[in-house]
């Protein structure tokens, strides 16, 4: 999952990013309220974390601008300015959350999560494919009733496969969704990635559950049987 952090506060922007990411999130940061519309109109995000006390724009007129534009991405507000009339505004606005400073990083991260979800109304906490079970709250993989010991990364990496399984998902998209903008896409670490993550679902006996699919990229599942 891919989260836009809106934040011109240095050290609290770092501090959200890292903490964010630790979750297995990818996070791009804007410090300004232009940057922060024109990153938020160029990616599908899947959730944008928005202050509205910025330069150049504040956030409230970043989150009008985008939801006149048809945006529907959820965005949850983090600011100082926390009275009932700030918050009303807010959410009237086109807000899905709200959250006042001083937070609670666990707290801001667990709302993060749902609104993540709520772009997947149609999908419960636990995802499965085949024999593998994915707990979307717990961030525990199982395969086959076994523990799989995943980084974050790798979670994130394996979540996405299962959702677009059997489908095959482009190394494109793989960077767009569990990569942040910073990720030299020049490099072999999403095919690391892969194959740490292949090693790591092996059965003995049994072919491996993500197939490298020339020219298109990767899918979860075995390879389909010929007619």
């Amino acid at each position: 999952m891919r989260i836009l952090l809106v934040e011109d506060d240095d050290k609290i922007g770092r501090y959200v990013a890292q903490a964010l990411r630790a979750e297995g999130f990818a996070v791009d940061l804007a410090t300004d309220g232009d940057d922060g519309l024109w990153q938020a109109e160029s990616v599908d995000y899947d959730g944008v974390v928005l202050d509205l006390m910025l330069p150049a724009r504040d956030g409230m007129s970043v989150l009008r601008h985008l939801r006149r534009g048809g945006s529907t991405t959820p965005v949850l507000i983090l600011t100082a300015r926390g009275g009932v009339d700030d918050r009303v505004s807010g959410l009237n606005a086109g807000a899905d959350d709200y959250l006042a400073k001083p937070f609670s990083v666990s707290e801001l991260i667990a709302r993060v999560h749902a609104l993540t979800r709520r772009r997947r109304p149609h999908m419960s906490n636990l995802l499965r494919y085949e024999d593998v079970e994915l707990d979307l709250m717990a961030r525990r993989a199982t395969r086959n009733g076994r523990r799989v010991e995943l980084t974050p990364r790798e979670f994130a990496l394996l979540e996405l496969l299962a959702l677009h399984a059997p489908r095959p998902v482009s190394k494109a998209i793989i960077i767009e969704k569990v990569w942040d903008r910073c990720f030299d896409s020049e490099t072999a670490l999403v095919n690391v990635h892969v194959s740490h993550l292949r090693k790591k679902l092996e059965l003995p006996g049994q072919p491996p559950l993500i197939r490298t699919i020339r020219g298109v990229g990767f899918a979860l599942g075995a390879e389909p049987a010929l007619p």
